[in-house]
């Protein structure tokens, strides 16, 4: 009789796919996520006893739990395969310790990507436990613990009840409270532009900036600098003093790690990092393929090193090779450096089988697993394939005193960008000579205002903090989630990150009482703590008992110093119609509305309609109001609703289209803001729409 092995795994899904590529001897059973794990009631850490963890089982996993011990006793062998990460380590801990095995011996698979090759290799070199990464996951539970359940009732007592406060999502907050500060402390400077369109008689045409007077930049900070400037210009004749062209190449992209994958979906797929971590995490667990049965598409996906394996690479320069030609093939493979101290067990994140072309498996896909699994398709191959080649040209032209350039670009080999956008933002060039004369064609004065900083988006604040080295991989997407579930952030125009008001009173608290707490520095340092466990450099005790010593200082202070922090009421101006008391703004799970300050007597309450200041493009007699649909996605309608009945997905500007008279709307054209036509094919150029 066949010998029976047990695998045990996080999810149904995974659990299907092994099911198909392993065969009958194995037996793959799900523990659905977390077994045990720390009471949800109480902090579950005794810090009496050296911060001792009270695991507990997870509620509503007895059932599984029974079957996975009926299941294990009949197996002549078990694997525990969760994810090859801390957390997954953690579980294949605790479920070690509920089946009595011991974690020392070769129980624990590791599976990279979910392919036939890839599961039997990782079925036939079983390991043991990692138990330092074990321990490095049990200090961030453990500390993350004492800082939420310690810190929470605080925040009740001083602000108001309900409130939660998180070890890293504290630091994330404050990031965006500083940006908002930044922005209100702004004051907008004046400043003029002059551009000159100059032409040659064979009907050679240059638009040419104003950069330089007596050879010193020149600004220009009010429109009657600009037309004596502009006077001044057309007395003098435009000669060429400089054209030359520099050749340089421009090296691929490297693949993706996890945070520079949540940073593109969010910027060319418009994903939140939690959806691009929830469509990435299928792709990895296994899509039915025609003919291929269920296939893992990608490798694992929380990963922050760019190192590919030899095999991939030598796969993929064939298929590059087959494809495009030699010309596409650099001399060798391309290779990556992180920077820092990365994860380097995992690789990159590419597709498991480079022959699965996107567009060839795009019907067997969901609209945003293709969409994820086209990206990072691209993205890979782009990154083994050879360097573009470009040409740069510059343009210098003089005009008396003044100096004028324009820049272009030309390209002469597309490389890897016949894969992936090259975002080339200036034009081509027509050759001109040295001491050439130019006429002064035109003169253009254009009023710029300086804007203020931009406020931070999803994948641009994921930036920001690895930049800082705040979190890791596998937290990017939970940071961001946790602070719009606890409404202190909010979605505003262009998806951008908003502080609520509630969001940048707590953020104060924190600040004025537990500084270390929302400080980069001090969290970064943290998690490179964390690492030092998971290499064996420390003990999580230790890390645990100094930053308690501090902690709870800090604690003891702010319960006696600290004085109550009472919102401020909001009222509107209006009575409620049912029982005449004031109308105020207050702020629910969806955002902010409009209720009865007599509640709970009285109930009433409506949405808060926050109008853009400009007239509905239908009836002309409302107001257009942002709205919010019920998957949060944000549109415009008429504040008459439902006497009218307008409503549009982009933003309507109170422009009316030149050509036929409809209204024009703010859309986006790759990563310029345009002004289009809600009727017909007209576009207006607007700024460039660039994200923090």
């Amino acid at each position: 009789m066949a010998k029976k092995t047990l695998v045990i795994v996080e999810s149904p899904t995974k659990a299907k796919t092994l099911s198909k590529l392993l065969g009958r001897n194995y037996e793959i059973k799900a523990s659905m996520g977390h077994v045990r794990d720390l009471p949800k009631s109480r902090m579950g850490v005794l810090v009496e006893e050296d911060f001792s963890p009270e695991y507990i089982l997870v509620r509503g996993k007895g059932s599984i739990v029974k079957e996975l011990k009926g299941r294990a006793k009949a197996a002549d062998r078990i694997l525990l395969a969760s994810d090859p990460d801390r957390e997954g380590e953690a579980i294949a801990w605790h479920l070690a310790f509920l089946l009595g095995l011991d974690p020392s011996e070769a129980c624990r698979i590791r599976l990279y990507e979910i392919t036939k090759q890839g599961v039997r290799n990782a079925v036939a070199h079983p390991e043991p436990i990692d138990l330092r990464r074990v321990d490095a996951q049990q200090a961030r539970r453990v500390l993350d613990r004492l800082v939420g359940y310690r810190l929470s009732p605080l925040l009740w007592n001083k602000i108001r009840s309900g409130l939660s406060a998180g070890r890293v999502q504290s630091v994330a907050l404050r990031i965006l409270c500083e940006r908002e500060k930044e922005i209100e402390a702004f004051r907008e400077q004046e400043y003029w532009l002059v551009d000159v369109d100059g032409g040659a008689s064979d009907d050679r045409r240059y638009r040419l900036r104003l950069e330089k007077r007596d050879g010193k930049a020149l600004s220009l900070s009010c429109a009657a600098e600009a037309e004596a400037v502009e006077k001044e210009l057309r007395c003098h004749r435009l000669v060429v003093s400089d054209w030359r062209t520099r050749e340089n190449r421009r090296p691929p992209l490297p693949p993706f790690k996890t945070s520079t994958l949540q940073q593109e979906a969010g910027r060319r797929l418009g994903f939140s990092p939690k959806r691009t971590m929830a469509v990435a995490q299928a792709l990895y667990e296994g899509i039915d393929l025609p003919g291929k049965g269920p296939v893992g598409l990608i490798t694992y996906m929380r990963t922050d090193s760019l190192r590919v394996s030899e095999e991939a690479q030598e796969a993929c320069r064939r298929f590059i090779e087959a494809r495009w030609g030699s010309d596409y093939l650099p001399s060798k493979p391309n290779e990556y450096k992180s920077r820092g101290r990365v994860q380097d067990a995992h690789e990159a994140i590419r597709p498991t089988d480079i022959t699965f072309d996107p567009q060839e498996i795009r019907e067997h896909l969901a609209k945003e697993q293709f969409q994820l699994y086209d990206l990072i398709w691209r993205r890979f191959v782009a990154s083994q394939m050879a360097a573009a080649q470009l040409s740069r040209t510059t343009l210098d032209v003089e005009a008396g005193p003044f100096g004028l350039r324009q820049s272009g670009v030309s390209l002469l080999f597309k490389g890897w960008g016949i894969l992936w956008p090259l975002d080339l933002k200036e034009g081509v060039i027509a050759l001109a000579e040295k001491g050439e004369l130019l006429d002064l064609l035109d003169v253009t004065r254009t009023q710029k205002f300086t804007r203020p900083p931009s406020r931070y988006t999803e994948s641009g604040l994921v930036k920001l903090l690895e930049d800082k080295g705040v979190g890791r991989p596998s937290t990017y997407a939970s940071i961001v989630s946790t602070l719009f579930d606890r409404g202190y952030v909010e979605r505003g125009e262009e998806k951008k990150l908003v502080p609520t008001e509630l969001g940048v009173l707590v953020c104060d608290f924190l600040l004025e009482h537990f500084s270390d707490l929302v400080n980069t520095d001090f969290t970064a340092t943290m998690e490179e703590d964390l690492d030092e466990i998971e290499r064996g450099e420390r003990q999580w005790l230790d890390l645990v008992r100094v930053f308690w010593e501090s902690f709870s200082a800090d604690l003891v202070k702010a319960e006696k110093l600290a004085r109550p922090v009472e919102l401020p009421v909001r009222e509107i101006g209006e009575d409620c119609p049912e029982c005449g008391a004031p109308l105020v703004i207050k702020r629910g799970r969806f955002g902010e509305f409009i209720a009865c300050s007599g509640y709970p007597e009285c109930r009433y309450s409506r949405p808060l309609l926050k109008t853009i200041g400009v007239a509905c493009p239908v009836c002309g007699e409302g107001e257009v109001v942002r709205r919010r649909s019920k998957k949060g996605r944000t549109f415009y309608g008429c504040s008459r609703y439902p006497g009218c009945d307008f409503v549009s997905w982009n933003e309507p500007t109170g422009k009316a289209c030149p050509l036929c008279g409809a209204f024009l709307e703010k859309k986006k054209k790759g990563r310029k803001a345009v002004l289009a036509c809600s009727a017909c094919a007209y576009v207006e150029e607007g700024d460039d729409g660039g994200e923090a």
